[in-house]
């Protein structure tokens, strides 16, 4: 049976993507469905009053597309989701909705924010009911 693998991207750092996809496509297989997934922040609803008609919706189409755009350097058509939200609460949530296999994603050298509020790839180790691949 093939595996579902979710693989989130932080568009910001979009360089980390390739490594993701290849330590998945390992992982996974010829067969492996591998799902890049991003999350775009909530923006309060102060601010999104005073915003244009339609950006939100806009900024995830091309979130979207920035995923396909991803998936076809690595040689790929892979299915992309956008989400709002909290990074790792967008993440958990695709990986529980798609039955994932696995989740493979990038850490970084933790900040002083990261040990007060702890970083988004230790929250979806912690609360993931599938096995986590950290790269750094």
């Amino acid at each position: 049976m093939p595996m579902t693998i979710i693989v989130p991207v932080a568009l910001a750092e979009a360089e980390k993507a390739r490594p993701m996809i290849e330590i998945a496509q390992k992982l996974g297989g010829a067969d492996a469905e591998i799902v890049l997934v991003t999350v775009i922040e909530d923006v309060p609803g102060y601010i999104a009053a005073e915003l244009p008609q339609g950006l939100m919706e806009e900024t995830a189409e091309e979130a979207r597309s920035q995923l396909r755009e991803i998936g076809r350097k690595a040689g790929m058509e892979a299915p992309v989701e956008v989400r709002k939200g909290h990074a790792a609460t967008g993440i958990l949530a695709v990986a529980d909705e798609r039955r994932a296999d696995v989740i493979v994603i990038a850490s970084h050298r933790p900040g002083l924010q990261d040990y007060f509020l702890g970083s988004t790839a230790a929250r979806v180790v912690r609360h993931a009911k599938c096995s986590v691949h950290v790269i750094r």
